[in-house]
């Protein structure tokens, strides 16, 4: 939307925004999860294999984003943007995915009835 009405300055702003608020959340995970360890899915019937399903999903992807993600930063850093472009297309789509489906494995794993 911004690079659409040339607004780099605020393209470059919500985009490294965005990064440093999905750095700030992996860390925060990584360190909770060091400490409290892993909570089992009590989840019966078809929410089961659902829920296994959306996390192998978000798995993989979340893995898969993280070189994604950098390698499009550094391609706009170095000002290659048509290379940015390319790999950003490919970046966003997968990153959007994983932000939505880690609060769909919350709310099912935290807020679902057992």
């Amino acid at each position: 939307m911004f690079i659409r009405r040339r607004q780099v300055e605020w393209h470059r702003f919500c985009m490294l925004a965005a990064f440093g608020l999905s750095t700030l959340f992996l860390v925060s995970y990584i360190i909770h999860h060091a400490m409290v360890g892993s909570i089992h899915f009590t989840g019966q019937g078809w929410l089961r294999p659902l829920y296994f399903t959306i996390l192998i999903s978000h798995i993989i992807l979340a893995t898969l984003v993280v070189p994604l993600v950098l390698t499009t930063l550094y391609r706009a850093w170095q000002g290659t943007f048509v290379q940015h472009r390319q790999i950003a297309r490919l970046t966003l789509p997968i990153w959007f995915y994983v932000s939505v489906s880690g609060v769909v494995v919350y709310v099912m794993l935290y807020h679902l009835p057992a």
